[in-house]
């Protein structure tokens, strides 16, 4: 196998700025250029149309289509939120049933959590870390597709047990031995326990392929210290889904054979500790809250800077802090056990890792506070959002401290008080945060803005409705109100705050329904606007710097980075007294976007193929083993496939594998293949044809 070339560690002072250096594979001899295969392992040709959707491995398709997903499900977890509290309104209401509101109540939390908050994110991770490292695409495209094509499987899988005996009714968290088949003796538990290991397979590939995509594929000059805060946050999230899906895939495991095969992992007649699952689930789940908030706090993170126009303050320790908590993240999950009868010494333990998890989040507040301190303000909709989220974590961030006291814990234990507490964390500060994102690189993926009227109708909106809604359910809960019950008499004095609190939800649904009016007016007015150009907002990372929407190669170069907020110091120089001075137009900067001749990997039908044979294996453990043959089938196939799938670029070298984004005469130095990726020990990445005729050499990352 070709060897590389021992390479600098630093970048030659005389090389250009603007590209990295041009290496030109060789021409291919005419005996070895191949025709298009034919047959069924042939990849799909298309260009356009739906079919070049369903079967891209484009990493900014495969984030779009996350986010819209995510925004499906939203509107389902939405109407779910809607009928909880249209139950609890008024006392004795008799709208749903006990087994229905537990149905809704369940399905409530694992859509808003499984569903909506984690996909979104990784729609923004999937089309934004590529474009903020300088890259082509992810490691493994394919594998990106298959993720989201697993996520739609496992959500769809779970949606559909409510035409098929009723949805999981155990809660979101899915507490056994209660939700064990003799409480549960409906298959809704079934699906919980299968469709969120097909949804764990999406994330568990996802976190694989993104953390290799920030390895492997940053391009020259961008050190680990250059990039982002949005796409360090993305990482450490990727590194938590690598730890934490075992987790839960092991307890979901535990769960499926204790109600199909009778096993006796969680049956406490028969010697199981009941609560093995409660470790299981949260040794997952606490993890789990910063996989949900870390990327807000990176969308924060590049949002604000933005609009005060200064740097982020205190860059390392926003960073280190992110770290923190993912590494912390690891050692609370019992202060969700308190009232189980642990024991002193683990209380005061966790009690303790609780309170000490604060401090780098409050790092990152202060910062954020100290970023805007003396900036040049500007509040368009994304900063309305940003800032939003900041103060509505702030709340949820202050109401959990409270949990690390244990005396206090026990009180609010399974009351509306810790209803209202995550609440202000998931939604006022993931949700929000998210929204900041959604209206911040509207422009860069569409091409046009979201309308600012209607956006700052929605912020203020939704914020006002957020607190009318989890406000009073901190009342509420210090009143005793219990979750999970489906109604209360008029006696418990609960009826006035739930009254405000379903007028609140309402008040959220009209802004929610705002931003939808927004996407679809935006997109009929976009026609007739000026077009935003690739900087709208004058930000500060690599992906501003190419055209909007982002061509299908991303970089006509890639970029040499020199700096950290690389397009910002393209753009500006430091004057002595600190004041920044713009030296040169976004329009002589930026790139055109029409570059030709840019390899890229080829559509796939496989991905596709593998996923939809998971739900059929699911469906077969419940009802019936042909399904599960059937499911085997196609997954043994679409493996078959994925192995065999030949190229289809008419340039390929005989046996070279088709998944390569390698140098093309481009400057392109930042692309990884699916099968074909090595790397030696200075963290320089080389492209090799399998024969071993021809190999590029990746502009790689320094440092």
């Amino acid at each position: 196998m070709t060897q590389l070339k021992e390479q600098p560690t630093e970048l030659p002072a005389e090389l250009p700025a603007q590209a990295a250096p041009v290496t030109t594979i060789p021409a291919l001899p005419a005996s070895k250029v191949v025709p298009a295969p034919l047959g069924v392992f042939t990849r799909p040709q298309g260009k356009h149309g739906w079919k070049s959707w369903l079967f891209t491995v484009d990493h900014k398709r495969i984030g779009i289509m996350y986010g819209a997903a995510a925004m499906v499900f939203l509107v389902v977890g939405g109407v779910e939120a809607l009928l909880i509290r249209l139950q609890l309104a008024q006392p004795g209401s008799e709208l749903l049933g006990a087994s229905t509101y537990n149905q809704i109540f369940t399905m409530h939390g694992v859509t808003m959590v499984f569903l909506v908050v984690m996909p979104l994110a990784a729609a923004f991770a999937n089309y934004l870390i590529p474009l903020q490292i300088g890259a082509r695409d992810v490691a493994f495209p394919r594998l990106n597709a298959f993720s989201l094509w697993c996520f739609l499987a496992g959500g769809i899988f779970l949606n559909t047990s409510w035409f098929l005996g009723g949805a999981p009714d155990g809660g979101w968290f899915g507490y056994l031995p209660n939700a064990g088949v003799t409480f549960s003796p409906s298959h809704g538990m079934d699906f919980y326990a299968i469709g969120l290991q097909i949804t764990g397979v999406a994330s568990l590939v996802s976190a694989i392929n993104l953390i290799v995509t920030v390895i492997n594929m940053r391009a020259p000059g961008m050190t680990l210290f250059r990039m982002p805060v949005l796409t360090w946050m993305l990482t450490i999230v990727q590194f938590l889904l690598l730890f934490a899906i075992p987790v839960i895939t092991v307890a979901l495991f535990f769960m499926m054979f204790d109600r199909l095969f009778d096993a006796n992992f969680f049956n406490v007649a028969a010697g199981a500790d009941p609560l093995l699952w409660q470790h299981l689930f949260w040794i997952f789940g606490h993890p789990e809250v910063y996989i949900l908030i870390l990327p807000a706090f990176g969308i924060i993170s590049e949002v604000i800077p933005t609009f005060s126009r200064k740097p982020i303050f205190g860059y390392s320790f926003m960073v280190f802090s992110g770290i923190l908590i993912g590494f912390m993240g690891w050692g609370v999950w019992a202060h969700h056990m308190f009232t189980s009868g642990l024991g002193p010494i683990s209380v005061t333990a966790f009690s303790l890792s609780t309170m000490f998890i604060a401090v780098p989040t409050g790092v990152k507040i202060l910062n954020w506070l100290a970023t805007m301190w003396g900036g040049n303000l500007r509040f368009p909709t994304p900063m309305l959002f940003a800032v939003g989220a900041v103060g509505m974590f702030t709340i949820g961030g202050l109401s959990g401290v409270t949990h690390a006291v244990a005396p206090a814990d026990t009180q609010q234990h399974d009351t509306y008080y810790i209803v209202a507490h995550f609440h202000y964390v998931i939604f006022g500060g993931a949700l929000l945060g998210l929204l900041a994102g959604v209206y911040f690189w509207w422009p860069k993926v569409f091409g046009h803005r979201l309308g600012e009227r209607l956006g700052k109708a929605n912020f203020w909106t939704v914020l006002i409705g957020f607190n009318l809604t989890f406000g009073p359910m901190h009342i509420l809960g210090l009143q005793g109100m219990s979750r999970r019950i489906p109604t209360y008499t008029p006696e418990d004095g609960f009826t006035f705050w739930n009254l405000i609190a379903t007028l609140g939800a309402f008040v959220i649904a009209v802004g929610m329904l705002l931003l939808f009016i927004n996407i679809f007016a935006s997109r009929r007015a976009a026609s007739r606007r000026p077009a935003p150009g690739p900087d709208p907002w004058d930000a500060r990372s690599l992906e501003w710097m190419v055209a909007s929407p982002v061509p299908e190669h991303n970089f006509d170069e890639i970029p040499i980075v020199q700096s950290q907020d690389e397009w910002w110091h393209r753009k500006y120089e430091t004057q002595p007294d600190g004041n920044s001075v713009k030296t040169a137009a976004v329009a002589e900067l930026a790139q055109k976007g029409d570059a030709k001749g840019v390899h890229l990997p080829s559509p796939s039908y496989w991905p596709l193929v593998l996923a939809l044979g998971l739900p059929f294996i699911g469906y077969g453990l419940i009802f019936n083993l042909w399904f599960l043959v059937l499911g085997v089938g196609l997954v043994l196939v679409a493996i078959y496939g994925w192995i065999l799938e030949p190229p289809d670029d008419p340039e390929a070298v005989h046996e070279h594998h088709d998944d390569d984004h390698g140098n093309n005469g481009h400057g392109d130095g930042g692309g990884a293949g699916d099968d074909s990726h090595e790397t030696n020990g200075q963290g320089d990445s080389e492209h090799i044809s399998m024969n071993g005729e021809y190999a590029a050499l990746n502009g790689a990352p320094q440092g």
